[in-house]
């Protein structure tokens, strides 16, 4: 699996969950995780929770640190389990920093009743993918959010890329877990 931290500002609007985002903008073919850092938008056309949409809900925060999973495959479950995967391993990590406020439901982590993070896992034609974004603020969202900030986390790239590469070795241990049993009858 390949990781990608692009160091430059890049606002996510929803667009960017699409196949092969990490090949044709940084020429990274295969499986692969991108961490970046941008403001997030996501209006109802790009939405792709339904039930977001069916709320009139939209996704708004000045400023996240954003992960772009993709698989080469084509099993929403296993997305989904991998969606939740990346959460849990955000989670670790956070506490890894002494960050023991957080609590997990779903594929979200919250502080009480404030919101960390979005998230959300896809099929696209060829792949399954995941978006996931952590506020680094907490100005003017327009849900009760908690952010990277406010829990004291600093260098928020390098903490991205510290989860992406978590991320990378838990799903190496997995793949190669599949290698060294035998089948029973």
């Amino acid at each position: 699996m390949k990781l990608h931290v692009v160091h430059e500002s890049l606002n996510y609007d929803g667009s960017q969950l699409q196949s092969l985002f990490t090949y044709k903008n940084f020429g990274l073919k295969g499986d692969s995780i991108s961490i970046f850092r941008g403001s997030c938008r996501v209006e109802q056309n790009e939405m792709v929770d339904i039930e977001d949409v069916l709320a009139k809900d939209w996704i708004y925060s000045e400023d996240m640190l954003h992960f772009i999973v993709e698989h080469f495959d084509m099993d929403l479950e296993k997305a989904i389990v991998r969606q939740r995967l990346l959460i849990a391993t955000i989670k670790e990590e956070l506490e890894k920093l002494g960050v023991t406020i957080l609590s997990r439901s779903g594929d979200d982590l919250y502080a009480a009743d404030k919101k960390l993070s979005v998230s959300i896992a896809t099929l696209s034609p060829v792949s399954s993918l995941i978006h996931c974004g952590l506020n680094v603020s907490s100005k003017n969202t327009p849900i009760p959010t908690i952010s990277l900030e406010d829990l004291n986390v600093g260098g928020v790239l390098s903490f991205g890329e510290r989860v992406a590469q978590h991320y990378c070795d838990e799903v190496q241990s997995m793949r190669l877990a599949r290698c060294k049993v035998r089948g029973v009858q």
